[in-house]
């Protein structure tokens, strides 16, 4: 089951009390969406997207592009219904081995809204996941599983997270491959507000 962001931080830079400083690479105005990483993040979700195993085609097909975002669709094998997500994938430009990807989409009884969050192998798990919404620290969410591919975490969407998604122009995810040092990954906020709504 899914948890929430939990507001763990303290202190402007983020940090909790006796937690060593981090440094976060800073934001990039321009993000570069790899193709070939996404495509590989998502055989990961093997529910909504279907791929070889030796190849990283995915089978959903875009159905729309909301600013930085996608909207991706495919129909499970022994569903009767499609699924769509709200994707985005992206590199940390100074580390090209560094990267995530981020899955918005509904729950199977269609009441709650989940954030996926691939992050790749490596990361420090007990330290969790951490979100910054332009200069606001939303908290952290831990890491429920590992999978060839990568690490995940994933929470619930609550009213609060979706006016910030909305309102905000950068999201800045944070994992630690050390204890002493985070890496910030921007991820533009551009377009979620209409993606979000164009979400089936």
């Amino acid at each position: 089951m899914a948890n929430r962001f939990e507001l763990r931080t303290t202190g402007r830079h983020g940090r909790r009390a006796g937690q060593p400083r981090s440094r976060i690479a800073a934001p990039k105005p321009r993000l570069r969406m790899t193709m070939t990483a996404m495509m590989a993040s998502l055989m990961a979700f093997g529910g909504l997207f279907v791929a070889g195993a030796s190849t990283a085609n995915a089978q959903g097909a875009v159905r729309a592009t909301h600013g930085d975002w996608q909207i991706r669709c495919d129909t499970p094998p022994g569903a009767q219904a499609e699924q769509c997500a709200l994707i985005q994938s992206v590199t940390a430009e100074d580390r090209q081995n560094v990267g995530l990807t981020v899955i918005v989409l509904k729950t199977a009884d269609g009441k709650d809204q989940i954030l996926r969050v691939l992050a790749p192998l490596g990361v420090l798990l007990p330290t969790g996941l951490g979100l910054k919404i332009d200069d606001d620290d939303v908290g952290r969410a831990q890491f429920i599983r590992c999978l060839p591919n990568g690490c995940v975490a994933e929470v619930i969407i609550d009213a609060e997270l979706v006016k910030k998604l909305e309102s905000g122009g950068l999201a800045t995810f944070i994992i630690f491959q050390t204890p002493e040092e985070g890496i910030g990954i921007p991820m533009s906020l551009a377009g979620f507000t209409e993606g979000y709504a164009a979400l089936p």
